[in-house]
């Protein structure tokens, strides 16, 4: 194992020994490995150190109040079990944040991650602040690897054509209602008020009875929205069929539906748009209603993953498996790897008669993308080509008239991206995309 460390580290490692060995200790703590890392402190850390007024002979005058030494002279000593517990901890420090070598600062972040009451009590006492050293020491761990790019490229910001907003409002009855309300009032454009106001009107509604347990009403909403003299909260650019603010909390709902696995732009995918963008007039009188928008969106989102919709789960095993390497982007070969993760959809059903396993896919993921350090400190988005996939497979959900969408339109959605790693995966693994959509014609038969 210390083969992998770093000079510094390794140093650090040997001064904990040789201190245990010093202190008549018959074995190695991980109050000795905090004196250590104090002492081979450099840089960063050493100024952390500083600033707390903690240096190595204050240190021991702390650690001897918690180890007694024994009245033997030992030669070798070994490390007790915190100990060889903070070592693994740092090789999957290491490891997660795409580091070949075992860095001091894994050593010094191992340590404030081990809950270890002595070491807490210590660096308290000197007012050391744990979570704001372990934010810093992430950066530093980070800095020190190459940032590794996707082959599928970057995030880049959500374009949506309005036709498709547009298209997909009609679905529901909440278009007529909210279109009506649009003329009563004598504008010309929808914006985020009319929508909600017309989902309310629905009172036998799952959404609506939870949006009253929140004292969201039909006729809360309204009053509110009867005070305002103003509609300057829907505009923060060019007037449109939709305000922008509709505009941006529809297209975020279309995405919510789609992750969630939902052919089709339900009410609560809408209200789940305004908790989201948080800009516009029913966000306005949502937050005049004091209501705590974090807790609605898991309320609204539990049901929906209590029916455990394919998708649904597919993505989230999708984002594990992102996370499992280190990385904070999820492309093709993530859906991929979600679906054979799910293990008994159709689409996983499909790969496992082609003989491809969760096990040789990760392999070959991992050749390809490599560990990354991305996971510490960004939230999980998409490749553009893997939201290309979601939308495609958005698309045959809706072409067969069903109101989810399956493991096997993902499955087939990423067989239309040729050039897509998912795709390069799969060649390498020895199948191509007619098999794919032979064994999914297959299956389907079956079922």
């Amino acid at each position: 194992m210390f083969e992998k460390f770093t000079e510094q580290a390794i140093n650090t490692v040997y001064e904990a020994q040789n201190y245990a060995l010093n202190m008549g200790s018959s074995e190695v703590y991980a109050e000795h490995l905090l004196y250590a890392v104090v002492k081979n402190a450099k840089g960063i850390s050493l100024r952390m150190f500083r600033n707390c007024g903690i240096d190595a002979d204050k240190l021991d005058e702390d650690i001897k109040n918690y180890i007694s030494p024994t009245a033997k002279n030992y030669v070798v000593i070994p490390f007790n079990k915190d100990f060889k517990g903070l070592l693994k901890q740092t090789l999957d420090l290491a490891t997660k944040s795409g580091n070949k070598n075992i860095l001091y600062e894994h050593l010094f972040l191992a340590l404030l991650n081990y809950k270890n009451p002595n070491i807490i009590e210590i660096l308290d006492r000197y007012g050391f602040d744990s979570f704001a050293a372990k934010d810093i020491l992430n950066k530093v761990v980070q800095k020190k690897i190459k940032k590794m790019s996707h082959p599928e490229g970057e995030e880049v910001g959500e374009v949506r054509e309005i036709d498709e907003i547009y298209k997909n409002l009609e679905r529901s009855s909440i278009f007529d209602k909210a279109i009506s309300k649009l003329t009563a009032s004598g504008y010309e454009i929808l914006g985020t008020e009319q929508i909600v106001s017309s989902i309310l009107e629905n009172k036998e509604s799952d959404i609506t009875r939870l949006l009253a347990e929140f004292n969201i009403t039909q006729e809360t909403f309204d009053e509110k929205l009867e005070s305002l003299q103003s509609r300057d909260a829907e505009y923060s650019g060019r007037k449109i069929v939709f305000t922008p603010n509709a505009f941006r909390v529809m297209n975020n709902a279309l995405q919510s539906a789609k992750e969630l696995g939902s052919s089709t732009v339900l009410p609560e995918h809408i209200i789940l748009g305004i908790l989201n963008v948080k800009k516009g007039i029913a966000s306005d009188i949502f937050t005049e209603l004091n209501i705590d928008f974090d807790e609605l969106s898991k309320r609204i989102i539990k049901p929906i993953e209590k029916q455990m919709p394919e998708t649904l789960v597919i993505l989230k095993l999708a984002k594990e498996e992102a996370r499992r390497i280190g990385r904070n982007i999820v492309g093709t070969e993530m859906f991929l790897l979600g679906i054979l993760a799910e293990g008994s959809a159709i689409g996983a059903r499909v790969l496992n008669s082609l003989e491809i396993t969760l096990k040789d896919a990760r392999s070959v993921v991992e050749k390809q993308l490599g560990y990354g350090n991305e996971y510490f400190d960004k939230e999980i988005v998409f490749t553009k080509r893997a939201k290309n996939v979601l939308e495609k497979a958005w698309s045959l959900a809706q072409e067969a008239d069903r109101e989810r969408i399956n493991s096997e339109d993902l499955l087939l959605a990423i067989t239309t991206e040729q050039s897509s790693l998912a795709m390069k995966i799969l060649e390498q693994l020895g199948v191509d995309a007619l098999e794919i959509k032979y064994g999914i014609l297959k299956e389907m038969e079956k079922s």
